[in-house]
């Protein structure tokens, strides 16, 4: 007999219990021969682990194949056979399960899906769109990057997947299951929608513009299943194409059916997940300054990005009397909400000293630390704070545990020697004396958090090695513009961008040209 571990024979008792429609059952209690359903026509899918790049060929729906006569083989070997055919179509279920489960953002899930969906019904090519229903916070979130909808496509180019969605919706399988409709046509009765096959599309009654399209991108059949579940609703759909006229048999449509429900859940909680970052991100936009001050004599720009985790780097640039102006860059430790509600708190607090004692910045951390101190024992800070007068291009300047500002100019680029200090909140006492700067006409100033040198991966002496090597490499035309500056700096260092994937550091570049 066959050898079947005692944690398989679990599942395959639950399949065996979905495949009483098939007659198996029935034929183990009579311990009779029987014949091989349709379902069971198709050869076994391959693991996970020994598919191809290149996705099987379409697989075409056959007849029921005869019943074996009592002479052909055992009773027993048959239903052997059968059950490890269950086996392995549970083995391969559980991988493509497990390398869903492993993706962490929306494309790596959706590109997984139309993969998995690909080799479990023998097509080629493929589509997903994902529309979850308006005004939920699933479509909030991707909603201002993409409009009311995500379409993926496997095989497709851009131009093709445009070729498709000029397609009316109610002209195709999926765009009825977004509409909850009925293949026909007609309104749906509520509930999960069914998977739509059209095994041969150019033989059917088709709307001009979808046989157009379909013509066009040489695919003679499509399978629809939709990204659908009681606990999640509809998400959205996904199309599977093929080259000649086909259709999945029972048992492929059964497994990408069960993979479906799992995608399904999958997808609605990186969707929510999509949704608190994009929360967070818009709390912490909204914690800074909206727009920058304009002061005469000097050019303000900054970047920042906020981590996926909410984290409480911060800048600010405020005009002070007498035509002088602030400026600011921190960060708190900690992430999350807590870490964005203290750095709007530190930062609102830095503004007010700022206004009464600006041209002390050594006294305006100190009152930032007393106040961190009493109020948050159990948080602590760094901060750089710069008085600059534009006018006689005076700056002085103290930091608190914070990286030293960077100088731009024609004859030098140079870190500030700024003296070593610890961070707010660390010392019962802060003190640390501050440093006074004459930036040349047309140098510019570039404060940072350590967030941009962290996001390099390098120890922190290559990074500042890094950093002070973009600087000095920004081509001389564009020194007079700071936003360049910042863009130049910031590809150089960070050549994957500000939105790298995978990345947790929040990233602040404050740079000021003096003229």
């Amino acid at each position: 007999m066959l050898d079947i571990p005692l944690r398989v024979r679990v599942h395959v008792d639950a399949w065996i219990a979905a495949q009483n429609d098939m007659g198996v059952c029935d034929a183990i209690e009579r311990n009779a021969p029987v014949g091989k359903p349709t379902a069971m026509s198709a050869p076994h899918l391959p693991k996970v682990a020994g598919i191809d790049s290149a996705v099987p060929a379409p697989a075409h729906t056959s007849s029921p194949l005869p019943a074996l006569p009592a002479s052909a083989a055992p009773p027993g070997a048959v239903i052997q056979d059968r059950l490890a055919g269950w086996v392995s179509d549970l083995t391969t279920l559980h991988e493509l399960t497990e390398r869903l489960a492993r993706t962490a953002s929306l494309d790596a899930a959706l590109h997984e899906l139309l993969r998995a969906g690909a080799a479990l019904v023998g097509a080629r090519r493929g589509m997903v769109v994902l529309e979850p229903a308006p005004g939920s916070s699933r479509a909030d979130c991707f909603e201002p990057d993409h409009g009311p909808a995500l379409t993926k496509g496997l095989g497709l180019t851009h131009a093709e997947l445009g070729h498709i969605e000029t397609v009316p919706r109610g002209a195709t399988a999926y765009g009825r299951i977004l509409d909850g409709r009925l293949p026909d046509g007609r309104p749906g009765p509520g509930g999960p929608p069914e998977a739509v096959a059209h095994p041969d599309l150019l033989a059917e009654t088709l709307d001009p513009r979808h046989r157009d399209v379909v013509v066009r991108l040489g695919y003679a059949a499509s399978y629809t299943q939709p990204l659908a579940s009681d606990a999640a609703g509809t998400l959205g759909a996904a199309v599977w194409m093929y080259d000649e006229p086909a259709a999945p048999v029972e048992r492929q449509c059964h497994l990408v059916g069960l993979y479906m429900r799992y995608a399904t859940e999958h997808l609605a909680r990186l969707l929510e997940l999509e949704h608190a970052r994009a929360t967070v991100a818009t709390v912490a936009e909204e914690l800074l300054p909206s727009r920058l001050p304009r002061v005469p004599g000097v050019q303000l720009a900054v970047r920042h990005r906020t981590g996926p985790h909410g984290g409480g780097d911060w800048y600010d640039a405020l005009p002070l009397p007498e035509g002088a102006l602030g400026l600011a860059v921190g960060s708190v430790s900690g992430s999350g909400p807590s870490a964005l509600a203290a750095m709007g708190r530190l930062r609102a607090s830095l503004r007010a000293y700022a206004v009464m004692e600006g041209e002390d910045p050594v006294a305006v951390l100190s009152d930032l630390e007393l106040l961190l101190r009493l109020t948050e024992p159990a948080r602590t800070a760094t901060a750089l704070f710069a008085y600059a007068e534009p006018a006689s291009r005076k700056i002085v300047l103290a930091g608190a545990g914070h990286t030293p500002p960077l100088v731009v100019g024609e004859r030098r680029t140079e870190f500030v020697e700024t003296s070593l200090s610890a961070p707010l909140g660390m010392l019962a006492c802060w003190e640390a004396p501050s440093v006074e700067l004459s930036p040349e006409p047309g140098e510019t100033v570039l404060l940072y958090t350590d967030g941009l040198l962290r996001r390099t991966g390098d120890p922190m002496d290559r990074a500042f090695a890094r950093l002070h090597a973009a600087a000095a490499s920004v081509p001389k035309a564009v020194r007079h513009d700071p936003a360049a500056i910042a863009d130049q700096v910031l590809r150089t260092v960070l050549p994957e961008g500000l939105d790298e994937a995978g990345s947790v550091e929040d990233v602040v570049l404050l740079a000021a040209r003096f003229d």
